[in-house]
């Protein structure tokens, strides 16, 4: 699989963690500021969009919104 493939995987998966936790972009940027990842909704929304963000990123949305296990066979 190509590397921009695995990015939109990426995308998708935080876009529907997001949804299924029921977090705005904004709260989301809120979320990462309180554990020393400065952030802003429009910061996150260009990351997210992109879908070529860094691992940390990933790890530390996963873990602000409250999602502790991740499938890779799910993705």
């Amino acid at each position: 699989m190509a590397e921009n493939e695995w990015n939109e995987k990426a995308k998708r998966l935080i876009k529907a963690e997001l949804k299924r936790a029921n977090i705005t972009y904004d709260e989301l940027a809120r979320r990462l500021t309180e554990i020393g990842m400065p952030e802003t909704k429009a910061s996150v929304s260009n990351k997210i969009s992109r879908g070529a963000f860094p691992a940390g990123f990933l790890l530390a949305t996963l873990k602000v919104i409250g999602r502790d296990v991740i499938r890779v066979d799910d993705v």
